[in-house]
């Protein structure tokens, strides 16, 4: 926790990278969508109405080398589609990792379909020593390759400072 908050305060004191938005090159955030998927949580509740899945309580997201923890997810089948899953909707504190590439926020949708991750609220990506922080972070699982927009700020560590 200390480490989030001295992290928010330098990208506080650090300047904007840019205005609007900029892109990053993420090259190991790329996916495999024939791993299985495994989900954990301390609750599962099914909708067979709206057909959904809504999971809560530490839930945890695996596929492969990713991983997505948060509060809730809630899973959305594709329609007719039966047991294919469209999207996952995160809240309540998200994180998003993929080997050395971080990213956290309030809530993201992970699209299967377009292979796709939007995080968006209070984002913080980091890489090694390096942050971003922006409202929302667009994640091409297919390019391995990020956009972030909104009012970005960084953090580059450039040497033993």
């Amino acid at each position: 926790m200390t480490r989030i908050v001295a992290l928010l305060l330098a990208i506080m004191l650090a300047g904007p990278a840019a205005a609007q938005g900029t892109d990053i090159a993420f090259g190991g955030l790329k996916h495999d969508t024939s791993l299985p998927v495994e989900v954990a949580s301390d609750n599962l509740q099914i909708d067979q109405a709206d057909g959904t899945a809504s999971f809560s309580g530490n839930v945890l997201i695996t596929q492969g080398e990713m991983r997505l923890s948060a509060g809730a997810v809630r899973v959305v089948y594709a329609p007719g589609a039966a047991g294919r899953i469209s999207e996952l909707r995160a809240t309540g504190g998200v994180t998003f990792v993929n080997g050395a590439e971080a990213a956290e926020a309030r809530e993201a949708v992970y699209s299967i379909e377009k292979a796709t991750v939007v995080m968006t609220g209070d984002v913080i990506l980091t890489r090694g020593q390096n942050a971003l922080s922006s409202d929302s972070l667009t994640i091409d699982l297919n390019s391995g390759t990020g956009s972030l927009s909104g009012r970005v700020r960084t953090v580059f560590q450039t040497g033993n400072n």
